[in-house]
C-alpha cells in the first residue's frame, strides 16, 4: 500500500494561509489539508496574521493557492462540536456542509470532522445513546450532501464516543451510510484511553486518511480523561503509543 505524506497547513501562528503553504512546500512535502477555516470573512485574514481559510470563499481560489505551490489539497478538516446544543457561533452542521462542498467542487474526497469535546452542561449531561443519536443527527444532512458531491466525511477519535471501538460502531450503525469513515488519529485515541490497533481491526476499510501522533510519557496520568491533542512534541516511534507494531499492522 503506498502512503501520501501530508501536512496541517498550521505550522506557524501568526501566519496566513499562504504563507503556510510556502513552508510545507519548501519542507519538500507535496499533500497539504485546509486546515483552520470559517464562516465568511475574517479579520485576521484581512490584517495578515492568521491562516483561517473562509468556508464562504471561492473553492477554485484555495485550489489555485494550493496547486500553484505545488501541493494537493487531500482533506478540508472541519473539527466540530456535535455534543453541545445547535447556535449560531458553535462549529456544526451548517459548516460541515460548506467544507463538503468545497470539497466536492474542487475533487478533494475527504472532509474530516469528529464530536470534539462539550462546553456546556446540556453537552455532559448526554448518556452515550443520546451523545451517539445528537452527532448522527447533526452528520445527517452533511452526509446526504456529501453522498451527492462523492466525498466522504471521516469521524476522528476525538471525545467518549469516537474513541471507544465499540461506541464508534454503534454510531456507524446509527448513521447508516457509505459517506461516513474514519480519520484515524493515534495520538487522540490513544490519549483518550483507546487502542489504536483494535480501531485497525475493527474498522480497518473505513480508515482513509491517518494522523499519525506519538505522545510522551508525561501525558501517561492523562490516558482516559483527556480527549485530543493538536500537536505532539515528540518525532514518531520516540513516545509511549508503540507506533511501530501499528504501522507493521497496518
Amino acid at each position: 500500500m503506498s502512503i501520501k505524506i501530508g501536512c496541517f497547513a498550521l505550522i506557524n501562528p501568526f501566519s496566513t494561509l499562504d504563507k503556510q503553504l510556502d513552508q510545507i512546500r519548501e519542507l519538500g512535502i507535496k499533500y497539504a489539508d485546509l486546515t483552520d477555516n470559517t464562516d465568511g470573512a475574517c479579520l485576521g485574514n484581512e490584517y495578515g496574521f492568521t491562516a483561517v481559510a473562509s468556508l464562504d470563499a471561492n473553492p477554485f481560489d484555495l485550489q489555485r493557492m494550493f496547486k500553484s505551490r505545488g501541493l494537493t489539497m487531500t482533506s478540508v478538516c472541519a473539527h466540530a462540536n456535535l455534543l453541545d446544543p445547535t447556535a449560531p457561533w458553535r462549529y456544526g452542521t451548517s459548516q460541515i456542509i460548506k467544507a463538503v462542498k468545497i470539497a466536492g467542487a474542487i475533487g478533494v474526497k475527504h472532509v474530516i470532522t469528529s464530536e470534539g469535546d462539550p462546553k456546556t452542561n446540556f453537552g455532559h449531561r448526554l448518556d452515550d445513546d443520546q451523545a451517539i443519536f445528537a452527532i448522527a443527527e447533526k452528520l445527517n444532512a452533511p452526509l446526504e450532501i456529501a453522498a451527492d458531491y462523492g466525498v466522504k466525511i471521516l469521524l476522528e477519535p476525538h471525545g467518549r464516543i469516537t474513541d471507544s471501538a465499540l461506541l464508534m460502531e454503534r454510531l456507524f450503525d446509527k448513521c447508516d451510510t457509505e459517506s461516513l469513515g474514519i480519520n484515524l488519529d493515534t495520538g487522540n485515541l490513544w490519549l483518550g484511553g483507546g487502542e489504536p490497533l483494535t480501531f485497525i481491526e475493527k474498522f480497518g476499510s473505513k480508515i482513509e486518511h491517518v494522523h499519525w501522533k506519538d505522545l510522551g510519557a508525561e501525558l501517561l496520568p492523562q490516558r482516559g480523561k483527556l480527549y485530543g491533542c493538536g500537536m505532539s512534541t515528540i518525532a514518531l516511534g520516540d513516545g509511549v503509543i508503540g507506533i511501530e507494531k501499528y504501522m507493521k499492522n497496518w
